[in-house]
């Protein structure tokens, strides 16, 4: 085969592929069957390899994955990603409705349009076209800058590598466009993509959601190209065009261009065609494959919404509109209690299974005894049960007309069902607790996998089997013993080879170099989170001075109240916590906090900082760190001495507080730029 022939063949396989592609993934209809599909892509991969100069960026061998990426850089948005005003009240909508309305009397404009779209359930990104052809994706960040994503992206079916020319799209592919849309798993994907790591005993994700955002920021490629994720796209920005082409004509274009847009956008000329939008996909929503949170509303005329603005969150011109908390009812066929690291004794529903909210639901929480005596509930009810935020299982109430005579009262258990202790309940708090801290081993397994977990040592590989299996082989009995491992014996163990014991080896070395402040919560002490040690470790900068620390001392830290000050006080004391120590300095985990590098900022010196929600480009310690090194504090608690509240995405009581208290409110974008 000579060059030419080579290339022709090529050129020709691509576009029979991107075809095969569109039809299969956008449309839903393939053409050819899946062997035939794979057969063309072998080929194509073969003549590849063979002829490397004609490999191009759009080439659709480039989404099988193989990049590994140790970071990802930071890239700039061009424009600002934006997030949206929440609501969960048709009340709110109306008013949102009400006050585009009057804005735009106001500029004479009379009458307008809204489009409804769902809302997916997923992780917004930024794609950048250049002459056609897919260059640059990016996560939303924190609106201003995000992370460079691209090679994974690629591996996504839905995202055209190169764009399809029609005469409606042809002003496009000279130039760049940008594309932004949402990456999401499919239900059935989500499913199996769980039984895979229930197999292999690793965590599980939480909801569709969490897994996609996860494998985005896999850093292997071929990782995220088997875990099938899907993008739906929604806006198209381009200079080649003008404001007179309304969002719904630019959702025509993305189509055109070969983009899934999905099915269900509608323009809506009142208030009540949007409500009827709602009420039909409310009720539809768990026939989708794909979850959805609710449906966004937007106003159609691009003109318009640059009279309408934006503020510095959130456009005036749009809404998201949440559904309801899902319900199901099922029955109550018993209550089991779990013991926690500190001993909180919690009971648990043992639940008729059912599927509610894309899962099956066989057990729920009941927090405390006081709860269930508030609920009055009984074994043999029928219970409503309710996904908060759709993820969270909770008994929500009681069906009442459907107790039968045989329902039988929950008592609260008198010893531990774990060690068989005799419980104790402290004065002023609702929870039974178990005294024997050193002797329960559902406590000294509770304090391993937290002192491994993922905000405090962060050890891979270190989950609830692991450690069980070590605690049964007497390999460990504390956090410490971790350091004393040896690979010879945890290659013979059951699950373990060669290569998975070094694994775990590798990831108990990497934890020594953690911050001061992730050990100090690594430790478990009982009240004290990430915010308390953080303050803890700019008080008492050494392990050796937050033994010593008196109780005075204690109270007198940031974040640190009577209460906790004497759980700290009492954990230093006892000769369990001494051993722990000093099994974790022979070990030669870091004990003492780093010198900060200060970077002089006037307006963060000495101000008082609270987080709450979820950052998207930070995560929670780095963005402290960067207070702490420009004089300021942060804390875990919302009060009248707060400076600041930084509130990310589904920022919670915290933020309500600050309002109420009229503390300033910050966004991440707003917070970035006062640190600079």
């Amino acid at each position: 085969m000579t060059k030419a022939q080579a290339q022709k063949e090529i050129e020709a396989l691509r576009a029979q592929i991107h075809r095969h592609n569109y039809n299969y993934y956008v449309l839903a209809s393939p053409t050819i069957p899946d062997c035939e599909f794979d057969r063309l892509l072998e080929r194509l991969i073969e003549l590849e390899k063979s002829y490397p100069e004609f490999v191009t960026p759009d080439s659709p061998s480039l989404r099988v994955g193989g990049e590994i990426t140790k970071e990802f850089p930071t890239v700039t948005h061009k424009r600002r990603m934006m997030s949206l005003s929440n609501t969960y009240s048709s009340e709110e909508l109306r008013e949102f409705y009400k006050r585009v309305q009057k804005a735009l009397s106001n500029e004479g404009i009379l009458a307008f349009e809204m489009v409804a779209e769902l809302k997916y359930d997923g992780v917004a990104i930024s794609l950048t076209y250049r002459d056609g052809v897919f260059v640059q994706g990016a996560t939303r960040g924190d609106g201003v800058t995000g992370d460079d994503i691209t090679s994974n992206l690629k591996t996504i079916q839905t995202i055209p590598l190169r764009v399809q020319e029609s005469p409606a799209t042809r002003a496009l592919l000279n130039g760049e466009f940008e594309v932004r849309g949402e990456v999401y798993m499919q239900k059935k994907d989500f499913e199996k993509l769980n039984a895979q790591r229930a197999a292999n005993e690793e965590p599980l994700f939480a909801n569709p959601r969490n897994a996609a955002a996860g494998t985005l920021k896999q850093q292997d490629s071929r990782e995220v190209a088997k875990r099938k994720l899907t993008m739906v796209a929604y806006q198209l920005e381009s200079e080649a065009l003008n404001d007179t082409l309304s969002h719904i004509e630019r959702l025509k274009l993305l189509d055109e261009l070969g983009f899934n847009v999905g099915k269900a956008s509608r323009v809506c000329t009142s208030l009540g065609e949007v409500e009827e939008f709602l009420r039909e996909w409310e009720s539809r929503r768990d026939d989708l494959p794909f979850e959805i949170d609710g449906a966004v509303i937007k106003v159609n005329d691009i003109r318009q919404r640059n009279l309408l603005g934006e503020t510095m969150k959130s456009p005036r011109w749009a809404i998201a509109y949440k559904f309801s908390a899902r319900q199901a009812e099922t029955g109550l066929n018993g209550v089991t209690c779990q013991v926690g690291r500190v001993g909180t004794v919690t009971p648990v529903a043992e639940l008729q299974p059912i599927k509610l909210a894309g899962s099956t639901i066989s057990r729920a929480t009941l927090h405390n005894f006081d709860e269930i005596k508030r609920l009055d509930i009984r074994i043999g009810d029928t219970v409503v049960l309710e996904k908060s935020g759709d993820v969270i299982p909770k008994i929500v109430r009681v069906v009442d007309s459907r107790r039968p005579p045989s329902a039988t009262p929950i008592e609260p258990p008198t010893h531990c069902p774990e060690c068989g202790t005799a419980l104790v309940k402290p004065d002023n708090e609702v929870n039974l607790y178990c005294p024997n801290e050193d002797g329960c081993p559902a406590q000294r397994k509770g304090r391993i996998l937290h002192y491994a977990s993922r905000n405090a040592m962060d050890i891979e590989n270190c989950g609830d089997a692991i450690v069980e299996q070590l605690l049964k082989e007497n390999l460990i009995a504390d956090a410490g013993d971790l350091y004393s491992l040896e690979k010879s014996r945890l290659a013979e163990l059951e699950r373990f080879g060669e290569k998975s014991a070094q694994n775990l080896l590798d990831a108990i070395e990497r934890s020594k170099t953690r911050s001061f402040d992730r050990l100090i919560f690594a430790l478990g002490i009982r009240h004290v989170g990430l915010a308390t040690a953080r303050a803890l470790a700019q008080k008492f900068p050494s392990i050796t001075d937050l033994q010593a620390a008196s109780l005075e001392a204690l109270q007198e830290t940031d974040d640190v109240g009577d209460t906790i000050a004497e759980s700290i006080f009492t954990y230093f004391q006892k000769p369990s916590t001494k051993m722990l120590i000093e099994k974790l300095t022979r070990a030669g985990v870091k004990m003492s906090s780093e010198q900060v590098e200060r970077v002089k900022n006037a307006r963060v010196e000495n101000k008082t900082f609270v987080f709450t929600g979820t950052l998207e480009s930070l995560k929670r310690d780095e963005a402290s760190s960067m207070v702490l090194a420009r004089g300021g504090k942060v804390s875990g608690s919302v009060s009248k001495k707060t400076d600041f509240v930084v509130a990310g995405s589904e920022a919670g009581s915290k933020l309500e507080k600050a309002v109420q208290l009229g503390v300033k409110v910050l966004t991440e974008a707003e917070f970035r730029e006062l640190m600079q």
